[in-house]
């Protein structure tokens, strides 16, 4: 634990975080759409277009049971995407890494704050989220208010291992392996829109396996007030886990690259 703490420094770390977030500066225009307004469209279309076909889910209506699904598919796919293009773009055509290599920065410091930056990104598209989600009573727990926090730690449990993999690939086709084999199939069987124990036994398996089921079962249970599947405990070690093995991985997948 020693030797990971010594490869970070706050004010390297500051400085990493300060350039996500003068490049979003000149950018947040490209991703309004799709932080913002998209899921409010998403919610609007399926919640209650859809829902009042579907009607009831375990006694609560549709748009409020799907509701904490697109807040963590929100950060699901936030965390994503700025872990995949951008960090390969960083290491082979921009070689921004490299050049904060040549500075005070260590590897801890470049890993560090690119994660803070996709948490503030995430942070402020889920309370925006959550302001609009209020406005259509679809948030039944004063619980609803920690959901930010499960969100955040949903995306250092996708963000760090994503970073990791962006890291050690040398082209960018590998990244639709990654989208049509873990990110696509995880939003559409995680709990997001049915219940998982409506899956084949043999498939379910998979569902729990994904860091998105984890974080779609807590924030489903803060917005209801209701007790999630497994103890709340057990969701919360599962993604603290899968985060720590990310960030080792990172870690070796940034220092490794850029060695070369």
């Amino acid at each position: 634990m020693a030797a990971i703490t010594s490869q970070f420094s706050a004010r390297s770390t500051l400085a990493v975080l300060e350039r996500g977030l003068t490049l979003y500066r000149r950018l947040w225009r490209a991703s309004l759409f799709s932080s913002f307004v998209l899921p409010v469209l998403f919610l609007i279309s399926i919640g209650i277009g859809v829902g009042g076909y579907v009607g009831e889910i375990g006694g609560v209506d549709y748009l409020s049971w799907i509701v904490p699904g697109v807040l963590a598919s929100t950060a699901f796919q936030i965390a994503f995407g700025e872990c995949t293009y951008p960090v390969l773009g960083d290491f082979r055509w921009v070689r921004a890494y490299h050049a904060m290599r040549a500075t005070p920065v260590q590897v801890g410091d470049m890993v560090a704050g690119w994660l803070l930056y996709i948490l503030l990104r995430v942070l402020i598209a889920v309370v925006a989220f959550l302001g609009v989600t209020a406005l259509f009573g679809a948030l039944h727990s004063p619980w609803a208010l920690v959901t930010p926090l499960v969100c955040a730690l949903l995306t250092l449990a996708v963000a760090a291992p994503t970073m990791a993999f962006a890291a050690s690939i040398e082209h960018e086709s590998y990244f639709s392996l990654l989208f049509r084999f873990i990110m696509i199939p995880a939003t559409l069987f995680s709990g997001i829109f049915f219940p998982v124990d409506q899956l084949p036994a043999v498939v379910r398996p998979l569902a729990y396996a994904s860091p998105l089921w984890h974080g779609v079962e807590l924030d489903r249970a803060a917005t209801l007030g209701i007790t999630p599947s497994w103890p709340v405990v057990a969701h919360v070690a599962y993604l603290l886990a899968f985060a720590a093995a990310g960030l080792l991985w990172a870690l070796h997948a940034f220092r490794k690259r850029l060695q070369d």
